[in-house]
């Protein structure tokens, strides 16, 4: 299994997924521009096709026994809706059963196939699950966009042989650079043909990344969250009844700012 899928796998969560795209951004930031690609699988886990699965167990040598299971569990499914007037029934062959142990194992097996495509040494595929994000680098914005579209197109092939389609509607392209110097900033990137919309920040796995990669608006973000919440907290304590002095003591002292949330970034892992 490839190693930057970061979703249902042991010992991994978002926080290492976000790191692994920091990294990579981070080690060409100073000379390079990096377009950053979101893409959002429509349909999520119900777009998982079953001959691709089937396909990439073969593909990864999958015990015979262990294959005609999986092909076995797979057959003969149906779906059926009952109303009033009619039942209709049909057969399926799709979907990630829902409650069901093997489900987020079958989907790492066919988005493997996904991150296993020959995409450049400019570009790094990241996912979580359904999330996929792909930044590029580039020595310029043109360069990278060209690098961009040419990955995309790969990911465009893929998702047709695969039956999973990408919602071009919720993806998202965003331009990151700190250079000083006056360049076209406005790019064009394409997926099935049709053009993603380019956005200063980005939110992933809960993380607002900007289009300076500063984290700013991110830290400002946590702020005002820590802080309105403290203040709900807070109007709850009255004279004669609600929170104990001894509590509302506690709450103040602990009280976030702006300072201790930079410093607490100073940590080697989580250093932005």
């Amino acid at each position: 299994m490839k190693t930057n899928q970061y979703g249902f796998t042991p010992q991994k969560d978002t926080t290492d997924a976000v790191m692994e795209v920091k990294d990579f951004i981070m080690e060409g930031l100073a000379a390079e521009v990096i377009v950053l690609v979101s893409l959002d699988v429509k349909g999520a886990f119900d777009a998982a096709w079953w001959p691709s699965i089937l396909n990439e167990l073969r593909a990864c040598g999958c015990p015979r026994n262990l294959y005609n299971l999986t092909k076995s569990y797979f057959s003969q499914r149906t779906v059926i809706l009952s109303t009033n007037s009619f039942r209709l029934r049909r057969e399926i062959s799709k979907g990630c059963l829902q409650g069901s142990c093997c489900s987020l194992g079958f989907w790492n097996i066919q988005y493997n196939s996904l991150l296993n495509l020959n995409f450049k040494a400019q570009t790094k595929a990241v996912a979580f699950a359904d999330d996929l994000m792909l930044p590029i680098r580039g020595e310029s914005a043109s360069v990278a966009e060209n690098y961009s579209n040419g990955e995309l197109s790969k990911i465009t092939a893929w998702s047709k042989g695969n039956e999973i389609r990408f919602n071009e509607e919720k993806s998202r392209v965003m331009l990151v650079s700190r250079r000083k110097c006056k360049e076209c900033k406005a790019i064009k990137v394409y997926l099935n043909k049709n053009p993603l919309e380019q956005v200063t920040r980005m939110k992933y796995l809960g993380i607002i990344i900007d289009h300076k990669f500063r984290f700013k608006e991110h830290i400002t973000c946590a702020v005002e969250r820590c802080t309105k919440l403290i203040h709900n907290i807070s109007k709850s304590a009255k004279k004669s009844w609600g929170i104990k002095r001894e509590a509302i003591k506690t709450i103040q002292r602990s009280r976030p700012n702006s300072s201790v949330i930079r410093n607490s970034c100073l940590d080697r892992r989580y250093e932005i």
